[in-house]
């Protein structure tokens, strides 16, 4: 089944949720100095995967484009909002539980990167779903920790993560048909890479150094296709 591989990786972050609940009693300094120490590894994923670009210009423009298209659609204060509610819903009056931060914080690391992409292409072009699979425990262990910093707000990143993955997935299903082959794989080193600086924006937001309203940049991942369109017929 084409979705089976964005199917395993929500139950992966599901289960990874439900160990760390175990773990949301440790002392606030031990979850601070957890959460830091996520937050350098996630700045040095990110710039792992930036540093792949073979054009800087692409990553560039993408950002520039995405960011202008994402604050004009307002996606930061959508998915705040939809936190908000996650928080309305799932606590007691009153009460602060940090259902918006784990849900918004884990959803943007496990939907931004290069597996998430390359995995549902995978799982739609060839029906495999190794990678997503590997991703999903890769995620499940990131969910865990998270959840002890966090909350089980964590847990409905569960839902971007199989609508993004599956969306990609069955629409590769179809992608040979109109995309070559070569602007493809050039689609996923220049989208890993804006994905990479998207990734490290985030690990700057977890440490508190920025305030980067990476939600807004979003689109840039989907610009970095236009661009490379735009290139090929010019």
């Amino acid at each position: 089944m084409v979705l089976t591989g964005a199917l395993v990786n929500g139950l992966c972050i599901a289960v990874g949720t439900g160990l760390g609940l175990f773990f949301t009693k440790i002392p606030e300094r031990f979850k601070e100095t957890v959460m830091n120490g996520i937050g350098l590894a996630v700045i040095l994923i990110g710039l792992q995967m930036a540093f792949e670009t073979e054009n800087i210009v692409i990553v560039l423009l993408s950002l520039l484009l995405g960011g202008l298209i994402g604050e004009a659609a307002s996606l930061e204060d959508k998915l705040q909002a939809t936190g908000r509610w996650l928080e309305e819903k799932f606590s007691r009056p009153g009460q602060e539980t940090g259902i918006a931060q784990g849900f918004i914080t884990a959803s943007l690391i496990f939907v931004i990167g290069a597996l998430a992409v390359l995995g549902a292409l995978d799982s739609g072009l060839r029906q495999d779903h190794e990678i997503l699979m590997t991703k999903g425990v890769i995620d499940g262990f990131v969910a865990l920790v998270l959840t002890s910093t966090l909350g089980f707000g964590v847990l409905f990143s569960v839902v971007p993560v199989i609508v993004y993955e599956g969306g990609i997935a069955l629409l590769a299903t179809q992608i040979n048909s109109w995309v070559p082959e070569a602007m493809l794989d050039q689609f996923i080193v220049e989208m890993t890479a804006a994905g990479g600086l998207l990734i490290t924006a985030i690990g700057l937001n977890m440490l508190n150094v920025t305030n980067i309203r990476t939600a807004n940049l979003l689109p840039s991942l989907l610009m970095v296709g236009v661009i490379l369109w735009v290139y090929q017929w010019f």
